[in-house]
């Protein structure tokens, strides 16, 4: 499934978007949970018209510069609704390299081991705290509590499920490297 397809449609569905907008999704609020390249965003919106589900006009910004201005048609709005009310079975990643390094972690000595998770916890600590700001920042700009009629309702959930998941990572992160340290002969935990 081309799951790319229905994140650029959902943006669409927003506001009318240039590839520059929609490229900066991704690396904005999006990009908390899903990311593209301007290598795959271009491609997918040529796909995207040919297959009649979004059009552009061509706009001039300044004095020559020539940028498209993509649309949703109702096509595209009918895929949209469709893959947003399909029910689809949990995905779970399954590409997690710190998880993948965990996984070998009898390859190392202890304290490999317990520099891996201490910089582990340390970048989600921080990741936490960007997120909790960010969180901050959108609550502050609404003027009345989010709600589900909010415009940035989808953004306050996908936010704080973010937040959670953080959250969660980082207590692993802590009750391992306790564990980690409960060993104190540096021989394995069993």
């Amino acid at each position: 499934m081309r799951v790319l397809k229905f994140a650029i449609l959902g943006l669409l569905e927003q506001e009318k978007m240039t590839g520059y907008d929609i490229a900066a999704a991704f690396k904005g609020a999006l990009g908390q949970f899903w990311s593209a390249k301007h290598s795959q965003i271009y491609p997918e919106l040529k796909k995207l018209a040919a297959e009649e589900l979004i059009e552009f006009e061509t706009v001039i910004q300044g004095e020559k510069l020539e940028k498209k201005l993509y649309r949703l048609t109702s096509k595209g709005i009918r895929e949209l609704m469709d893959w947003i009310q399909r029910v689809e079975a949990v995905n779970v990643s399954n590409k997690d390299e710190f998880m993948l390094k965990t996984y070998f972690i009898a390859a190392m000595d202890k304290q490999e081991a317990e520099q891996l998770f201490s910089n582990q916890l340390n970048s989600r600590q921080h990741k936490l705290s960007e997120l909790e700001h960010i969180l901050t920042e959108l609550e502050t700009k609404q003027k009345t509590p989010i709600q589900f009629s909010s415009p940035e309702f989808g953004h306050y959930l996908v936010l704080t499920r973010a937040i959670e998941r953080e959250k969660g990572y980082i207590q692993w992160l802590k009750r391992s490297l306790a564990l980690m340290g409960e060993d104190r002969d540096g021989g394995n935990i069993v």
